[in-house]
């Protein structure tokens, strides 16, 4: 099998480095991508680092991947040489289970395959590897078509960040007549403005920070709302359809919940590192619905990818070179990017050689 070069972690403590690792050949039903920009998400962070438990070293990161087609297998219809395609979160699934059936493969009954990090059920069970590298080979199923016409490096994250905020908003109903909140701007938070105001809804951004009110403005926000005034907290109490909260730092859920009208729902993809509670009280008033929500399936994950391509939607980004993803990680941290990191990879051979 040939190598490639990529950037892995050996170990939680270990800084990202160069790292040469086995690609499986094209199979009958697979496409092999060159990898032109793989996005930064803030899961790769909780990964590399094994925040979350049940990490896989060593670790090549990135789940966001834009790339162009070198080689499809006999059976492949999808692609050919030359394409523009994307992979995302997920390489694999179950297909077989209610799930998979109903679209639903980020929900597979089996588990998903995860894009790195995960166990390759269909092939001996090998640690799957991201788009931290020169090139990744998964199965047609589960690559994307890219629309032409967006910037590649601003349209990666659309494979994590664009799909995580556009589901939730979709099966929800924001669009037109509809009264949305986005909680939190950042990676998630922005995207989440932008689809809302897309869709046609009145879209308010509610963040911690007087200073994001000319960005929020300027992503789609109709209003922005400091949360830290009650006062302004109060004037939109029982008036909310739909509250998307991107934040993933503790925080008072039971707030945000007060702001639903009737049957409204607070939808959740941040991932806070710790339990936050929420009162009774605030669920049986209004009938309201506290819910979750993660990525997308195949299906409704190219539905976003086209609505992208046909209203020109993509993420604000900052390019980096593969030698500055630890400076990225830490710069994460500290909330030091507006909104999203990618990694320009033709800088992995131009950094390390071929």
């Amino acid at each position: 099998m040939p190598q490639v070069l990529g950037y892995a972690a050996q170990n939680k403590t270990t800084p990202l480095a160069p790292f040469r690792f086995e690609r499986r050949l094209p199979e009958p039903d697979d496409v092999q991508l060159d990898i032109l920009y793989c996005g930064v998400c803030h899961s790769d962070l909780h990964q590399a680092r094994d925040e979350w438990g049940g990490s896989l070293f060593p670790m090549v990161p990135g789940h966001e991947i834009v790339g162009r087609v070198i080689a499809v297998g006999s059976d492949v219809r999808k692609f050919k040489e030359g394409d523009i395609a994307a992979v995302g979160v997920m390489v694999d699934s179950c297909r077989t289970c209610t799930n998979c059936r109903d679209g639903f493969e980020q929900y597979c009954e089996q588990g998903m395959v995860g894009t790195y990090s995960s166990k390759d059920r269909r092939h001996g069970g090998v640690t799957t590897q991201g788009g931290y590298a020169q090139s990744i080979v998964t199965t047609q199923d589960f690559v994307y078509r890219m629309p032409a016409q967006l910037d590649l490096a601003a349209a990666a994250p659309l494979l994590c960040a664009g799909i995580t905020t556009y589901s939730p908003l979709r099966e929800w109903g924001a669009g037109p007549g509809k009264k949305v909140g986005i909680v939190g701007l950042g990676g998630l938070g922005h995207m989440g403005l932008k689809f809302a105001h897309a869709f046609g809804a009145q879209t308010v951004l509610f963040t911690t920070s007087p200073g994001k009110t000319a960005d929020g403005k300027r992503l789609g926000a109709d209003e922005v709302v400091v949360s830290k005034n009650d006062d302004e907290m109060k004037k939109h109490a029982n008036s909310f359809d739909v509250l998307l909260d991107c934040v993933s730092a503790p925080h008072d859920l039971n707030a945000y919940l007060g702001l639903l009208k009737r049957d409204g729902t607070l939808a959740l993809v941040g991932l806070p590192p710790e339990d936050m509670p929420v009162s009774p009280f605030s669920m049986i008033t209004n009938r309201r619905r506290f819910a979750g929500s993660m990525i997308g399936g195949l299906s409704e994950t190219q539905q976003m990818l086209d609505f992208c391509g046909e209203h020109n939607i993509v993420c604000d980004v900052e390019q980096i070179r593969i030698d500055q993803i630890n400076e990225a990680y830490e710069r994460m941290l500290k909330n030091d990017v507006k909104y999203r990191f990618v990694i320009a990879m033709d800088s992995l051979t131009d950094t390390l050689g071929k």
